[in-house]
Parts: C-alpha cells; sequence; structure tokens
C-alpha cells in the first residue's frame, strides 16, 4: 500500500503480492516481496521507490540499418541501446541508496556491481518475484512514465523496447527469488486482491500456475 502523504490517509496505490507456495525440507521460509515492508499495524515508517529509465531513438537507428539490409548492425544497435537502460536504472538506483541514506560506501567496483554485493534490489513486474505485468498500469500511472516518452502496449510491454522500470526495496534482507509455481488457492485469493477476474488472472499468471486451469 502506497500513500500520498507520510500520515498515510491519503492512500496512492496498491500492488498485491505472490508468495511461494514450495514446501522446502528446511527452515527457509516462503518469501513474498510484501515482507520487505513494514506492515501498517506496525505503526512503523517505511519507504519503497518506483522507477523507469527508457532510451530513445534506438529503434529509428535500427530501422535505417534494416532498410540497408544491414542486420547485423540493426541488432547491435537494439541490444546497445538495453545495455544503456539497464546502465541507467543502475545509476539510479545507486543514486536512491545515497539519498535515502543507507549506501556506505562510495563506489563498487564492475565486480561488486555484477555480484549485487550493495543492499536492496530493484525488481520489476515480470521478474520472478512479481511475474504479474497486468499491474504494470498502476506503476506507471504513479510514475506518469508518459512525461519521459515511454508507454505500455495492450499485453504490457515497455515502450521504447530499450526501457526499464521497477521498484526500490531497502530492506538489509532483500535479495532476489522467485515465486515459482502458483496453487488455485492464491490465484483465487490474488485475483481478488488485484481486481481481476479469475480467468484474466489465470491467463496473466498461466505459466506459473500448478494447475491446469479450467476452459
Amino acid at each position: 500500500m502506497l500513500y500520498h502523504d507520510t500520515a498515510r490517509s491519503n492512500e496512492a496505490a496498491r500492488f498485491p503480492m505472490l508468495r511461494q507456495q514450495t514446501v522446502h525440507p528446511d527452515t527457509r521460509p516462503n518469501r513474498s516481496l510484501a515482507d520487505l515492508i513494514a506492515p501498517r499495524e506496525t505503526g512503523l515508517q517505511d519507504h519503497m521507490g518506483l522507477f523507469a529509465a527508457t532510451i530513445h531513438g534506438a529503434d529509428e537507428v535500427a530501422a535505417k540499418f534494416v532498410a540497408d539490409k544491414n542486420d547485423y548492425d540493426a541488432i547491435i544497435v537494439k541490444a546497445l541501446a538495453d545495455r544503456l537502460a539497464e546502465a541507467f536504472a543502475e545509476v539510479l538506483h545507486a543514486r536512491a541508496r545515497r539519498d535515502w541514506g543507507y549506501e556506505t560506501k562510495a563506489e563498487f567496483t564492475p565486480a561488486e556491481m555484477l555480484n549485487e554485493q550493495y543492499r536492496g534490489i530493484r525488481p520489476a513486474f515480470g521478474y520472478p518475484a512479481c511475474p504479474d505485468h497486468s499491474q504494470h498500469r498502476a506503476h506507471f500511472d504513479l510514475l506518469n512514465v508518459a512525461e519521459i516518452g515511454g508507454g505500455l502496449t495492450e499485453h504490457m510491454a515497455m515502450t521504447p523496447a530499450a526501457s526499464v522500470s521497477g521498484f526500490y526495496f531497502a530492506h538489509p534482507g532483500a535479495k532476489y527469488f522467485g515465486v515459482g509455481r502458483i496453487d488455485k488457492d492464491q490465484l483465487v485469493d490474488y485475483a481478488k486482491r488485484a481486481k481481476l477476474a479469475r480467468s484474466e488472472a489465470e491467463r496473466w499468471l498461466r505459466p506459473w500456475l500448478a494447475y491446469e486451469p479450467e476452459e
């Protein structure tokens, strides 16, 4: 639950999350991204960040190469744009960690960055921890991503193609994970919380379902 004000009287949005349902042979918990934010009933102030980054112009440059029958350079342009978008997202995350005040290290080596040896994660809809793309619209509306020329297709793919978006979770125990297979009981509960018809929720989450939906 996100709010427009620190008194938490004016709700801005809700992002329903899924939880792992795998039975572990040890004491590992079944994780959910919701665990990384303090529950409202605790009275604790907590924060979550949202971001979006996009690179413009790559599709137009690639199209010129395709018109010249130069598919190789077209692929290189798109790949470079994707890498630039990811790099921009890393820069934004580093700035967020410093601005929030919990980043104690001035700089990380490339190896440390690749191994994510910093605090916090930046998952996005479509990631294994929150695979439902249907919630992308609320994310984009909150950020007003249209201001930077970003958008979503009817299948919730980001445009331009070289775009990255997601959340910032600052919890010191935050690590990337996947929810794995989803049973029917959780799907039904999730559909209610996401305000989706059950069939629609099943359509968005079909690759992760642990059962075969009814036709």
